[in-house]
């Protein structure tokens, strides 16, 4: 079983940082550098870590920026990783999926996964668990 996590809005502050949406729209990766986390990272990482041992699959599956050119999604790509890897440097993804932005995250469902997501549209259509990104930690507390 895997457990799929959003990035933006669910871990990672991406809608916190000033003038995000502006920056977005000239295309400056910097709002998903800049991130700050949503949650405790050394509390989400230890979680993680020990839904892993027990047999979970841990992947990311993070929406690129909408209407946006190639070049511009590489950058964003670029970033995200670099994000993952200064806040959740311990956790080992199994998985890490960056989609366009109207992707229907379902697709990358096997029927009985789990998704951590902030958007309401994503949580509705998922045919798995789903975990709302306020209660990530006891949410994730909560799996056996």
């Amino acid at each position: 079983m895997r457990i799929w996590l959003d990035m933006d809005g669910t871990i990672a502050d991406l809608y916190g940082v000033e003038n995000w949406l502006q920056l977005l729209e000239a295309r400056d990766p910097r709002p998903y550098i800049e991130a700050r986390p949503i949650v405790r990272m050394a509390s989400l990482a230890k979680i993680l870590n020990n839904r892993q041992k027990i047999g979970y699959k841990i992947c990311i599956v993070s929406a690129l920026a909408k209407n946006a050119p190639h070049e511009y999604d590489l950058q964003v790509m670029e970033a995200k990783k670099k994000w993952l890897k200064k806040h959740l440097a311990s956790v080992k993804f199994d998985e890490i999926k960056f989609v366009p932005y109207e992707f229907i995250k379902n697709n990358v469902n096997t029927g009985n996964d789990i998704l951590i997501d902030d958007e309401a549209r994503h949580l509705e259509k998922w045919t798995g668990i789903t975990i709302n990104a306020k209660n990530i930690i006891d949410g994730l507390k909560a799996l056996n």
